[in-house]
């Protein structure tokens, strides 16, 4: 660390945050020995405050640099995010300048010894000069995850289903149903475990979760997909209360209108009275939760009681007869009945049961370490619901017969005629009713099995009551917290009115209303086993993608992926989500594929939306990991001239300055090529460096918004050519390197330093030294739209408007016209072709013109046409200029002789010497002997424009070959000269390519 002198601190400089007041001491000069000579106070002594930082987090010395601190990690975003308190790089490695608000920091919270806070940023806001922030409330691993989940997974299925499910598979295949299932939520439940130790999680649950593992789009569909199925389970689990409601009535002849009917009222009220307790806060559900929870426990020591208490006669007729033997070896192996009765179809009614594993990390906001608890609670609760599911299932099927008459009368002596079935040994005769499949009793056909197996039946209708309030409340809690982080995403349209929170707990009210309207929409169903198959495609497809987040995230070797969950493997989650697909498709294969319909649709929406949100997902990291594989991997291809593409270093400066050659390069290489727009800053290095930082993420943003696929990359340098120098060396990554050196054409030429037009040319040579292809653009109105924007616009916002250009706009039936003068490997005509394949310029018919001799106009046709035929660029119209030699019009030569005139030595009369120093001095002069010397060549420039003014006056475009000045022998001015004359008076935008003389074409297939 860099050491300031310590002058004698007043008490207040001592208790800054982290380190000292800099600026204060760069105001005092007297006694500073030197800037890095330890003061005599430097050490920590006992004349410090006690509160004093000096000794505590700087070790003693008066420094800018800090030590590692809590702070200076919350809420960082980017990789360029400075941590809050911490100095820049600039800060520690720059001139320090005297700044009095720069480093100067409000007195500090009491810190604890390890640095972090006492409370977490979220607990101790405060506003300002206000008062304290209520304080939220907030539960631990037990209370928040294991009974919260505990209770979901119990639920209704338990008590309802569990018997009868029993009854149709047998011990032995339920068992089987349990375990594949726990297998599932398992390995999900890991995953989980995984994911939310890997940094800090809040609210939102398993969208939460999803989203910033594998980013928005995936996050974005399962979150509203999990929402809906929380707010369907909310349906599910009354409908099962309302069962046990009717059943009773039933049993009292107290019916309140008829069966169906009594389901949809008693729950439509019940689901009502539980939006009341969620409404009242998070503290009072959570009591409810207790209360519920030992209720159930209650009921259920209450039945494993009864399972050994001696069955009466009433018992027994209804089928219980304690634990036998014989009686769990019928029941061992299955007897299907029903439409339900499938292996499958069991699965599909048994499953939403487990599904309650996510009922803790859905309130991932509201406990105190969601790290620590949600693996924690999680797990626990998969362990002590599995084994209570084997358990019951083990005991009830020892113990009950699948079918019983429940009438005493059918007591029967022991071995008596025409009596089958095992509860003949039993003494009872339940033949007639078995066969006729009309007993109202035992597991095939009763569903309050446990209540009669009980040591006190109301015990297990209260705790039919506990777990279906229990999961019901859950859900109903679960599916608006999701449903709210989703919506203060804006992800999607028209659900912002739900993200909304009320109180300290930012309760969702608005998405408790709309998940009760859900879920009485579904109660009025009023059949049980209809909505739980609903249900359970979307919980699989969640299980899905929370697995397949965890093997994505450790597959793609992110080295943000650090969970410190460690008892996961991302081969037991891609097999996870494998399974999860597959039970999908095997339990209701059209409900799966509208479950993926659901997905596509919305990934495909948010895909298209694109939503300015960056949460570092795996995606990302992956995306990476194939760029540099592809990447690398091309550098071990050889290149070969059918895959050769044209990859561009485009001179723009700033992109928005010259939208039009922005524009045009975009249309050509998009989905294409490589596209590189290179701005050179101009100026000494510690000016310019921080305003290449600063404008490169804004240039790259007005290129994503135009919708250019292009990279952006500036360099700073002493001059435009030795920065052009940097960019055509040194740009690009292996094989995906420019090959072509794309700017536009500079207009002021005649005007300028004569440096400056050296320095361009220069830049064209440069171009061809390094084997660049080179495409020069002119265009009538100019390219440089900067003054007109910045007259139009306030400075603030001129850089981000998008100015249109001709090449954004249909061209019709007009002409693309190629002037194929000289061969340079055919890039005059490809960079041609590959604008026709676009739309906006599809219906551009494509003339080549080629220079050829009158009396062989018909040969030379016919041989272009042959080579064009063979490079099956589907160009067959073809022009021979047998006058392009003639000799061009006496006022267009006068106009090129006065447009070198400026620039001309007139050395015919000087002696050698005398033209050797003027040469010297003024390297860009042309002398009369080059200017005699490349005579021929000045006159086809300006015969050239003629025929241009005659054939292509309409033309969408011009594309001519460059011609090239020799290096050293042709003066910079003399050539600007011939572009000048060659590209003047033109309205349509002409390209002028020449390519490094080596093939981009060829008619060969190898």
């Amino acid at each position: 660390m860099a050491e300031l002198p310590v002058p004698e601190l007043p008490t207040p400089l001592a208790r800054c945050s982290g380190r000292f007041t800099i600026s204060t001491l760069l105001g005092t000069e007297e006694g500073v020995r030197g800037p890095y000579a330890p003061s005599e106070g430097a050490g920590c002594d006992s004349s410090l405050p006690s509160g004093s930082t000096l000794c505590t987090r700087t070790f003693g010395y008066n420094t800018v640099d800090v030590v590692p601190a809590y702070e200076h990690y919350a809420n960082s975003r980017g990789v360029g995010d400075t941590g809050r308190g911490r100095p820049s790089l600039a800060d520690l490695h720059s001139i320090l300048k005297p700044d009095p608000g720069r480093f100067h920091t409000p007195l500090a919270e009491p810190q604890r010894s390890n640095g972090l806070p006492e409370a977490g940023p979220e607990e101790a806001a405060e506003e300002p000069g206000g008062a304290p922030a209520a304080e939220p409330v907030r539960f631990g691993w037990v209370k928040g995850v294991m009974i919260r989940c505990m209770l979901n997974i119990w639920g209704v299925i338990l008590y309802l289903r569990l018997p009868w499910i029993t009854a149709q598979a047998g011990i032995a295949l339920t068992w089987l149903i349990i375990l594949m299932s726990v297998t599932v939520t398992t390995i999900t439940g890991l995953s989980i475990s995984a994911i939310s130790t890997n940094g800090k999680v809040k609210s939102g649950g398993t969208y939460f979760l999803i989203s910033r593992s594998l980013g928005p789009e995936l996050g974005g569909s399962i979150g509203l997909i999990f929402a809906f199925a929380n707010a369907v389970a909310v349906a599910m689990h009354t409908v099962g209360f309302a069962e046990t409601v009717r059943d009773l009535l039933q049993e009292h002849n107290s019916l309140i209108v008829d069966p169906t009917n009594d389901i949809r009222i008693i729950g439509v009220v019940t689901v009502t009275v539980l939006l009341g307790i969620s409404l009242a806060g998070m503290e009072w559900e959570a009591k409810a939760q207790i209360l519920f929870f030992l209720v159930i426990l209650v009921s259920f020591i209450n039945y494993l009681v009864g399972t050994v208490i001696p069955a009466t006669a009433e018992k027994q007729a209804k089928g219980f007869f304690s634990y036998r033997a014989d009686i769990f070896a019928q029941n061992f192996v299955p007897n299907w009945r029903g439409p339900d009765g499938s292996f499958f179809g069991l699965f599909s009614i048994f499953f939403p049961s487990a599904t309650g594993i996510l009922a803790g990390a859905n309130i991932s906001g509201d406990l105190k370490d969601p790290a620590v608890a949600i693996p924690k609670g999680t797990l626990m609760a998969i362990f002590w619901t599995t084994v209570s599911y084997l358990v019951l299932s083990a005991t009830i099927g020892a113990c009950v017969v699948r079918d019983a008459s429940g009438s005493l009368n059918d007591s029967v002596a022991v071995g008596s005629a025409g009596c089958e079935g095992l509860t003949c040994a039993l003494g009872w005769n339940f033949t007639a009713c078995a066969q006729r499949q009309s007993c109202r009793y035992g597991l095939s056909n009763y569903y309050q099995s446990m209540s009669m197996v009980s040591g006190f039946g109301p015990l297990i209708t209260a705790g039919i009551f506990g777990a279906t309030l229990s999961s019901a409340l859950a859900c109903l809690v679960s599916a608006p917290k999701v449903f709210q982080c989703l919506c203060r995403d804006q992800l999607y349209p028209l659900i912002g009115f739900f993200g909304k929170g009320y109180g300290r707990n930012s309760e969702p009210i608005r998405g408790y209303m709309l998940t009760y309207l859900i879920a009485v929409g579904f109660i009025l169903i009023a059949e049980l086993n209809a909505i739980a198959p609903i249900i359970s495609n979307f919980f699989l497809c969640s299980y899905a993608l929370i697995n397949f987040s965890c093997f994505h995230a450790s597959i793609t070797n992110s080295p943000g992926w650090r969970p410190s969950f460690r008892y996961y493997s991302k081969w037991a989650a891609l097999f996870g989500a494998t399974v999860s697909v597959v039970i999908m498709f095997l339990l209701t294969w059209w409900a799966a594929l509208i479950a993926f319909g659901i997905v596509i649709f919305l990934l495909g929406y948010v895909l298209y939306k694109k939503p300015d949100v960056n949460w570092g997902s795996s995606m990302q990291a992956s995306s990476y990991n194939m760029a540099l594989s592809y990447s690398v991997g091309l550098s071990e291809v050889d290149e070969h001239i059918k895959n050769y593409r044209p990859q561009c270093l485009v001179l723009t400066g700033p992109p928005n300055f010259r939208p039009a050659l922005v524009d045009f390069v975009g249309t050509f290489t998009k989905n294409l090529s490589l596209m590189l727009c290179g701005n050179v800053l101009i100026g000494p290095w510690k000016q310019k460096a921080p305003e290449s930082w600063l404008i490169a993420d804004g240039h790259t943003k007005w290129l994503m918004k135009r919708k250019i696929k292009a990279f952006y990359t500036d360099v700073v340098a002493e001059d435009l050519r030795s920065g052009v120098q940097m960019l055509l060396q040194a740009a690009g990554l292996g094989r995906m390197r420019p090959n072509i050196l794309v700017l536009g054409y500079k207009r002021n030429w005649q005007t300028v330093p004569p440096q400056s037009l050296e320095d361009y040319v220069g830049i064209l040579h440069d171009a061809f030294d390094f084997k660049y292809g080179v495409c020069l653009m002119r265009m009538k109105e100019g390219l440089n739209v900067s003054r007109v924007m910045q007259a139009h616009y306030p400075s603030s916002v001129a850089g981000e408007q998008q100015a249109s250009t001709i090449f954004q706009s249909e061209q019709g039936k007009k002409t693309i016209d190629i002037y194929w003068l000289f061969d340079d490997g055919g890039l005059t005509l490809l960079i041609p072709y590959l604008l026709g394949r676009k739309k906006r310029w599809g219906k551009c018919r494509v003339r080549v013109f080629v220079g050829g001799q009158i009396n062989r106009m018909d040969e030379e046709r016919k041989a272009i046409v042959s080579l064009l035929s063979k490079f099956r660029l589907g160009f067959h119209e073809v022009h021979i200029l047998p006058d392009i030699n003639q000799k061009p019009r006496p006022e267009h030569i006068r106009r090129f002789e006065e447009l070198i005139a400026p620039f001309r030595l007139n050395d015919g009369f000087k002696d050698e010497a005398t033209v050797t120093e003027l040469r010297q001095g003024c390297p860009w002069k042309i002398s009369d002997e080059e200017v005699d010397k490349h005579r021929a060549k000045s006159l086809r420039q300006v015969r050239l424009n003629e025929i241009l003014q005659d054939y292509s006056r309409d033309a969408a475009l011009i594309a001519i070959t460059l011609p090239v000045g020799r290096k050293g022998r042709c003066p910079s001015s003399l050539y600007m000269a011939w572009l000048e004359t060659l590209s003047q008076d033109l309205r349509p935008p002409l390209i002028l390519i020449r390519g490094n003389q080596e093939n981009v074409l060829t008619f060969y297939c190898q």
